[in-house]
């Protein structure tokens, strides 16, 4: 599969990891450190937001006991009806990923669920009911070991990241920020969010006009929550163009009293992104973007060198990735549009109970 690397240049890679440093900093403020006018930067964003082959978002960094939970779904669908399913799925609020993958499933899903009994409604009201769909099964995820930006870029100097972290833009969470312990969010907070979940560029202006709120409340907001690490960041290009285009999820089992290391040790890996405990016949479940597919090989070997108690008991490749995040890609690898991560209220509950 080509990476298509040659649609992203050089000043487009620079503009994104600058935006991962200093996702709200001003076009002026981003124009000091680039060499390149606000405008010019202001239209080179546009176009690879449009064009859906890079996008900068928001979500809420989830801590505390009453945390949602994530798990991983496999679904096995009638003939000829997995896309369909896939396309299907991507459309809900409670999925964060959907790849059509290789092996004994046809889709892999990564939900996100406010808890167990939102997780059992969401897959047997919704996913089981699908019509394209013959079974599915459920892996609960206990513990995430790694969620790394896989995507942090390189491109700028050491002397311009530092010059981006230095900036007096707070909402960036720099040194120029004032830390904050991270507190509830409030219901403009979660407002915030699921507007920013798409654009994390988005003005204050914009966000006061569609939250009911002052401008000067919304700047504050924004500053609380960025500054006391309540959001995560993406600012990303979409998987196609990254260099990293194959996305794996590679199944493994480790006795009990090793999880943690082994889990440490596979997080340093640079392909992984996401390495997770869940329940079931293996005990870790871990997402890896890798260059080509004879990457896999290279990975799992990897793993073993690291951790001799692992055993590979699983791998899956993505034949094609319908949704990344909470943005919805189309067949083409490009970003389309972006999914509210609205996990307040199950809407599909109305519509399909």
């Amino acid at each position: 599969m080509p990476t298509g690397e040659s649609v992203l240049g050089e000043a487009d890679l620079a503009l994104i990891h600058a935006l991962q440093l200093a996702p709200r900093a001003s076009w002026t403020q981003l124009s000091a450190v680039l060499g390149a006018g606000p405008d010019t930067l202001a239209r080179r964003w546009e176009h690879l937001t449009t064009g859906g082959y890079a996008w900068a978002g928001f979500l809420t960094r989830h801590q505390g006991p009453r945390a949602p939970l994530y798990a991983w779904v496999e679904v096995n669908c009638a003939a000829g009806r997995s896309e369909d399913t896939a396309i299907e799925l991507s459309a809900d609020a409670y999925t964060l990923g959907v790849h059509q993958v290789t092996g004994e499933a046809d889709l892999v899903l990564l939900v996100l669920c406010p808890d167990l009994a939102a997780l059992d409604a969401y897959l047997s009201l919704r996913v089981q009911r699908l019509p394209g769909v013959i079974r599915s099964r459920t892996q609960v995820v206990t513990g995430v070991h790694s969620a790394r930006n896989l995507w942090q870029l390189d491109q700028l100097t050491p002397r311009q990241a530092r010059q981006l972290r230095g900036a007096t833009v707070p909402a960036q969470g720099g040194p120029g920020a004032v830390r904050r312990r991270p507190q509830r969010l409030t219901e403009l907070d979660e407002a915030l969010v699921l507007e920013l979940a798409g654009d994390a560029r988005r003005s204050a202006a914009e966000l006061a006009r569609t939250c009911g709120a002052s401008e000067s409340t919304v700047r504050r907001r924004l500053d609380a929550l960025v500054g006391g690490e309540m959001l995560i960041h993406h600012c990303v290009p979409a998987p196609r163009f990254s260099g990293r285009p194959v996305w794996a999820l590679i199944k493994a089992d480790v006795p009990s009293l090793a999880v943690v290391s082994t889990a440490a040790a596979m997080a340093r890996l640079r392909q992984t992104r996401l390495v997770t405990s869940v329940t079931g016949a293996h005990n870790l479940a871990v997402g890896a973007w890798l260059r080509s597919v004879s990457e896999l090989h290279e990975i799992t070997t990897a793993m073993e060198r690291a951790a001799p108690s692992v055993r590979i008991t699983g791998t899956s490749l993505s034949l094609r990735i319908h949704k990344a995040g909470a943005q919805v890609l189309g067949a083409d690898g490009r970003r389309v549009h972006h999914v509210r991560p609205d996990l307040r209220t199950p809407l599909w509950q109305d519509r399909f109970s």
